[in-house]
């Protein structure tokens, strides 16, 4: 498997990807179960937190959670997230040592482009699924619509500002087939414990996805 196809798994597992911050890695568990029996198995965790690669050990241990790691931004850090039990690991942005070191790790890796330029550049190097961030302040649907003909391989995670209330503005574009957000996994459920909330914010997720979808 080549990273030309290796984040497919990622991009095809459900319509959102939740991106989380997480401060107390003892919660991590119960969260990704929440998600899971929402619908959600690709879970992002970022590394905003010192409890950031704790919960992502927590959530690799949760049946039927794909652990992933987001906000890579050394290959160090692409290292110890692959040490934690990460699936999957996620950048705002690309540099030439992330994406070697995710070759030589065999880190199913999607790295973030925002012009033609870094697409291109990404493209040559074989990849085709790419995060699209900061996807609100970079343009939005409107800008990304437009690289749906142009590099007709691709698809874009867009990440950043998205919300349940925009989210069929992106998936409605024949060239994403998937979000990432936090609003699935709201900070105050989190730090109280209302697991129940995730669960019924990832179901109203998916079923936004498939009414847009048809």
């Amino acid at each position: 498997m080549t990273n030309a196809t290796a984040t497919d798994f990622v991009i095809d597992a459900a319509p959102v990807i939740p991106v989380v911050v997480i401060e107390d890695a003892s919660k991590a568990a119960d969260l990704a179960k929440a998600l899971v029996d929402g619908g959600l198995p690709c879970i992002e965790i970022t590394l905003r937190t010192p409890a950031a690669m704790a919960a992502l050990e927590a959530v690799a241990g949760v049946e039927g959670a794909i652990p992933g790691v987001g906000t890579v931004v050394t290959p160090a850090q692409l290292q110890a997230a692959k040490d934690a039990g990460a699936q999957f690991a996620v950048s705002p942005g690309h540099t030439a040592q992330l994406l070697d070191a995710a070759d030589v790790l065999g880190m199913p890796y999607l790295p973030g482009a925002a012009t033609p330029a870094e697409m291109q550049s990404l493209m040559e190097r074989g990849y085709k699924n790419l995060k699209f961030f900061p996807a609100e302040a970079s343009g939005g649907a409107a800008y990304l619509k437009n690289f749906a003909s142009v590099f007709k391989s691709i698809r874009f995670c867009p990440t950043g500002g998205v919300s349940l209330k925009n989210m069929d503005q992106y998936l409605s574009l024949p060239n994403v087939d998937v979000v990432g957000g936090s609003w699935v996994a709201p900070k105050s459920a989190v730090e109280t414990g209302n697991w129940g909330e995730l669960t019924t914010l990832a179901k109203d997720a998916i079923k936004a996805a498939h009414a847009i979808n048809g």
